[in-house]
């Protein structure tokens, strides 16, 4: 079986090699992956893991092989998954219970865009309760995780704020269901009910002293590089008992990942969700869609097809 796998003497720290066929155990199906996606936190992790780390969680595919236990999918289902590893690879085992059977019209290229990205969306905006005439701002916003924001945040029914990166980016937004797009937090924005956070530093101090209060602002990345902020307690001066929760998805309830992937791909299929694929490559270009990633001269999911 041929996969990817870190090698400190490839271009790129990565090579495309013949490897070992995937070990599941009871509880996996094999999956032969037919298209897997690209996270920004898989770039911090190809750096650590430099020699015999096999990397990917976003895959979709077909089961090759169902659970021994009879927990998941048949063989022949359509799915998408979460896998612990190995994704970038021919086939993966993946837990049954972090696999989704796919609808028919949704391809393998707008599901592989969906699991880290759209889990992380979908139980984010979860943390601040109901959605319906919220106000929520969603920093990062045309990010993969703030682009599904700004949909389900719209879907449910929330007055939605997003924030970008430059005003090139407003008209996408808008397009996603935004009711403002702002490329700057001013001191007239808000109150919001609900922010979610993934650039961090300035833009989360700022993010706070626009809070309503009660409100929930949920922290899920450091997109702008910038890992430490302080804060102190009059920050939080104009919003008395709002919460501030540091969110990481595989701590968020693993084992219902597969329904929530489910949600997502009906999703998709009714048409009420875009993916938002921003580059689409053979697997063979995957080093250069990494460099792409993080040079960010993509904007949108990456995802890798993989032949037949």
């Amino acid at each position: 079986m041929r996969g990817h796998i870190t090698d400190p003497g490839a271009e790129g720290g990565l090579a495309l090699r013949e490897l070992p066929e995937p070990e599941p155990s009871p509880h996996d199906v094999v999956v032969g992956v037919g298209a897997y996606g690209l996270n920004r936190g898989e770039l911090a992790l190809l750096q650590q893991r430099t020699d015999g780390w096999r990397p990917g969680q976003d895959v979709a595919g077909t089961v090759l092989t169902e659970a021994a236990d009879r927990s998941g999918p048949p063989e022949g289902s359509r799915v998408v998954g979460i896998a612990d590893g190995g994704g970038w690879s021919a086939r993966v085992a993946v837990p049954s219970h972090r696999v989704a059977v796919l609808p028919e019209q949704v391809t393998f290229e707008q599901a592989a865009a969906l699991p880290v990205a759209g889990l992380t969306a979908l139980r984010t905006l979860r943390q601040g309760g109901a959605l319906l005439g919220a106000r929520v701002l969603v920093t990062g916003a045309s990010g993969g995780v703030g682009s599904f924001a700004v949909q389900l945040a719209a879907a449910g029914g929330a007055e939605v704020t997003a924030l970008v990166s430059g005003k090139h980016r407003i008209g996408a937004l808008r397009g996603l269901g935004a009711g403002n797009v702002v490329t700057g937090i001013g001191e007239d924005a808000g109150p919001f009910d609900l922010v979610l956070d993934g650039v961090g530093g300035p833009v989360l101090a700022e993010a706070i002293h626009r809070l309503a209060p009660g409100a929930t602002l949920v922290a899920y990345g450091i997109a702008g590089g910038a890992d430490r902020t302080p804060l102190a307690f009059y920050d939080f001066a104009a919003a008395p008992l709002a919460r501030l929760v540091g969110f990481f998805v595989y701590a968020s309830g693993e084992d219902t990942f597969g329904r929530d992937l489910g949600v997502l791909a009906t999703l998709v299929d009714r048409g009420r969700l875009d993916p938002q694929l921003g580059s689409v490559r053979d697997w063979a270009e995957t080093t250069d869609a990494v460099e792409a990633l993080r040079r960010r001269t993509v904007t949108g999911k990456t995802v890798l097809t993989v032949p037949n």
